[in-house]
């Protein structure tokens, strides 16, 4: 088979990409434009001419010119937000911040992001509560399917709902609107790992209701590595500490929450991945006509293309309806049992795919459900003929 490898899309002329890679893992951990980086620069220089004035006079300022612009986008008030490292902080900061006692049940679903799932069963085994989890099948038919599966792992011990917006593995956008209401009317809260939605999908969190969101930056949104939100609700927000307890602590000032006070300053840090995010919004909002918006429906409709030219090369269906799907898409590979290659943990497809067609795309294994999942995640940068390139890949190893 001769397989014609595709240039990206024209917009890749602003990110730094590698030409000679076909890179479709936008969902792992993002990709900075080339203005962005740049922005970042001017910000780390500005912070070394004048450490102390930057940090000490001007940051909490340029904090509050950050968060305004992505609250709007959020639909939250800005004094909700809390800048986080990255959504699994964020979850570990609402983690361990509330209080649990033996017996009480934190329900998470068995799709869960890894690293979330181990901050909750730490949380549950140090406070001797317990882990319950709803079994999701995949593929999966529809949305209340979820709903169904969680609400059945309800009991009068629940205490509290740890939910993927998005799931990592498989891309499935959970109905976290119906279940947060569902949650609230049991008198539980929700945490929600936001952690791809951001940028993905159209977010109105004062509208969502849930007590805790959590979502990166870096990834939908195209800022710097290191930069993410934490969203708590007004009146859960004095029950949650920032992992770093500092000055904020026993600050005397009333001009500011002590949400506000403990999460902007934990300390000397490298705060400019914060500071880029209105550049970073101001260039995605530019490259449609219609902004963001046009943005989040290029990306899915591609995740949506490329998926169905992966099912028709693997001849399968596709595993999730097209209205669970955002802008991460994954499909079923045939189960392999060769080992994993080493020390790194890859499936030995992915490293053929790299090695021979220089294709950056993961290939995950969930031996649960003896699953093997290929998972794309489109950007302006990419174009549906990178995906018929990947389908003609899938079949040559196949």
């Amino acid at each position: 088979m001769t397989m014609q490898k595709s240039a990206p899309s024209p917009l890749a002329r602003h990110w730094d990409l590698d030409p000679e890679v076909v890179f479709l893992n936008h969902g792992s951990f993002g990709a900075c434009p080339r203005v962005v980086m740049e922005r970042q620069q001017e910000l780390r220089a500005r912070m070394e001419a004048q450490p102390l004035k930057f940090l000490y006079r001007d940051l909490e300022g340029l904090l509050d010119e950050a968060r305004a612009p992505l609250a709007a986008l959020l639909g939250s008030d800005p004094d909700d937000l809390a800048f986080v490292p990255n959504a699994t902080t964020g979850v570990n900061t609402v983690l361990r911040s509330l209080s649990f006692a033996p017996g009480d049940e934190l329900l998470v679903t068995d799709h869960e992001y890894n690293a979330c799932r181990n901050a909750l069963d730490f949380v549950a085994e140090r406070s001797g509560a317990r882990v319950v989890v709803a079994e999701i099948p995949f593929p999966i038919d529809r949305a209340d399917t979820v709903v169904a599966r969680i609400l059945e792992q309800v009991t009068d011990r629940t205490k509290l709902l740890l939910i993927d917006h998005v799931t990592s593995p498989t891309g499935v956008v959970n109905p976290v609107e119906t279940l947060v209401a569902a949650m609230s009317d049991r008198g539980i809260d929700t945490l929600v790992d936001g952690a791809h939605a951001p940028g993905m999908l159209p977010l109105d969190l004062r509208a969502l209701g849930a007590a805790y969101y959590t979502g990166n930056c870096h990834k939908w949104l195209c800022t710097p590595k290191g930069s993410a939100v934490l969203y708590v609700r007004r009146d859960r927000q004095a029950r949650i500490r920032p992992l770093t307890i500092s000055h904020g602590a026993n600050s005397d000032r009333r001009d500011r929450s002590r949400f506000r006070l403990e999460f902007d300053f934990c300390g000397t840090d490298d705060y400019t991945p914060f500071l880029c995010i209105p550049t970073a919004l101001e260039f995605l909002a530019g490259l449609f006509p219609d902004g963001i918006a046009g943005l989040q429906r290029h990306n899915r409709a591609l995740a949506l293309a490329g998926r169905d030219r992966l099912c028709e090369a693997l001849g399968t269906a596709p595993p999730v309806p097209d209205d669970m799907i955002g802008s991460l898409a994954s499909v079923v590979l045939p189960w392999s049992d060769v080992p994993l290659k080493m020390p790194e943990g890859i499936d030995l497809d992915q490293v053929t795919m790299w090695e021979q067609h220089r294709i950056e795309v993961p290939i995950m294994r969930w031996p649960a459900l003896g699953l093997r999942l290929l998972r794309i995640s489109p950007q302006a940068y990419n174009r549906v003929e990178q995906y018929e390139f990947l389908a003609d890949a899938v079949r040559s190893f196949l």
